[in-house]
């Protein structure tokens, strides 16, 4: 029960965070953060995908090193990719699974489990929080759902950070045609 309220107190927490800020960036760093230290677990990190490549683009992460996150390129095809088409995909052992893109890579980290959940946005999965732990974990439903819970979340305030930054261009737009100066230029 203690954990319960603890990662009820900290989705409280994150969801006030995330409303005070505008900046994408932010968002991902208090998430990934939050995730981390309220599951108490070896790291963190949160992926977009790049339509064009079919690349996760890694935009924060917490807890791991320089040399994991730079390991080489993450393919939305191979690397949990169940997790993108079934929901969140539980992983105990990654030196033995084959949905694994950098199984060696994640065993020199000192990654024992991983647990992936999809961002879907509008009916469309936009990327992945995936929580690493250091000793192989049982992820519990209680697990799932929080990550799932912050996951859904953080794609809101993304997707509201990027309204937000298109409204504020097309208000620049519309105040420079405004502008008497620059009726007269044309």
């Amino acid at each position: 029960m203690k954990k319960q309220l603890f990662n009820y107190e900290t989705l409280t927490k994150i969801t006030a965070a995330i409303s005070a800020t505008r900046e994408p960036e932010d968002i991902v760093l208090m998430t990934v953060e939050s995730v981390k230290t309220a599951l108490d677990v070896k790291g963190c990190s949160l992926f977009l995908i790049n339509r064009q490549t079919d690349e996760l683009e890694l935009t924060g992460s917490y807890g791991l090193s320089r040399e994991y996150l730079e390991k080489g390129p993450i393919s939305s095809l191979q690397s949990i990719a169940a997790s993108f088409k079934e929901g969140p995909v539980a992983i105990y052992d990654v030196s033995d699974d084959p949905r694994i893109q950098y199984s060696e890579e994640a065993v020199k980290e000192g990654i024992a489990s991983i647990l992936s959940v999809p961002i879907a946005l509008h009916d469309r999965v936009i990327g992945a929080l995936r929580v690493y732990t250091a000793e192989p974990w049982e992820f519990t439903l209680e697990d799932v759902n929080f990550v799932q819970a912050v996951a859904q979340i953080t794609g809101m305030a993304i997707d509201l950070c990027r309204l937000n930054k298109g409204y504020k261009t097309s208000i620049e737009v519309l105040k420079t045609l405004r502008d008497p100066k620059l009726l007269k230029a044309v």
